[in-house]
């Protein structure tokens, strides 16, 4: 996963929740153990691991986290990967990962990993694509680049928040579509592949967008894109062209 930066772009060392928590850079550098707790299963390919970590001092909505592996003969694997649940989870972080095909990481946690395993994490990282509450925000996502996305939603939830949000996400198949079962009003799903009956089937297109912006508050969106390469441009170009403008697009990619 990486983070599409503005250039010159420096992250500030402090984030604030409005009304909670603060995030220093000091506790992103600290290694904690992390338990696992949970398992629940979201599609076919994906599942959400839960995991104790005591000492977390809290995060922002779409930050992401470095988890370390060691095998018993001394090998360490290391993965970023995005945050899941949100802030107020006190004491707990959940993460939802993709069953990659030779994955070393997400192998591991899909046919090995039980509760009772630890881990290591650091973090949380990156302030660039956190979303703390504040301003309106246009989501969209395509496959496990919902994550981040998920914890601004459960985020906006939980607190009760009455700034405008919004959520286009993209799956190939109602099967496919990681916390089907949490979405609402503020979400539109698009299935590339097969659709429910009366839903076309097809790419995030024109329209979507165009629904999306019909629909924008005053003062426009913040809009945040998460996916593969080739859709972070995919969707980032349908925004510019409904009149989004560049300098409010954050973009985090993987592949």
């Amino acid at each position: 996963m990486d983070s599409a930066q503005s250039a010159g772009f420096t992250p500030p060392t402090r984030f604030a929740v409005p009304g909670r928590i603060a995030v220093s850079n000091r506790a992103a550098a600290t290694w904690q153990r992390a338990t696992l707790t949970e398992v629940r299963r979201e599609t076919p390919h994906a599942a959400t691991f839960r995991f104790a970590v005591p000492d977390w001092e809290g995060h922002l909505p779409g930050q992401h986290l470095m988890l370390r592996l060691r095998a018993g003969d001394g090998y360490v694997a290391q993965r970023h990967y995005s945050i899941a649940s949100p802030p107020d989870d006190t004491g707990h972080i959940e993460l939802t990962l993709d069953h990659v095909d030779g994955g070393e990481v997400s192998g591991w946690f899909h046919t090995v990993a039980e509760p009772g395993d630890e881990v290591e994490v650091r973090g949380p990282l990156s302030g660039f694509f956190a979303w703390p509450g504040d301003r309106p925000a246009l989501l969209v996502g395509a496959g496990s680049g919902v994550v981040p996305l998920m914890s601004m939603v459960r985020h906006h939830r939980a607190r009760g928040l009455s700034v405008p949000l919004r959520l286009l996400v993209s799956a190939r198949s109602p099967e496919e579509l990681i916390y089907a079962s949490e979405y609402g009003a503020e979400t539109t799903p698009v299935f590339t592949r097969t659709a429910p009956e009366g839903v076309p089937v097809g790419r995030v297109s024109a329209a979507h967008v165009a629904a999306l912006q019909a629909d924008r508050p005053e003062g426009g969106w913040e809009a945040y894109v998460c996916g593969s390469n080739g859709f972070a441009e995919h969707a980032s170009r349908l925004l510019v062209d409904a009149g989004q403008p560049v300098d409010r697009i954050r973009i985090e990619r993987f592949g």
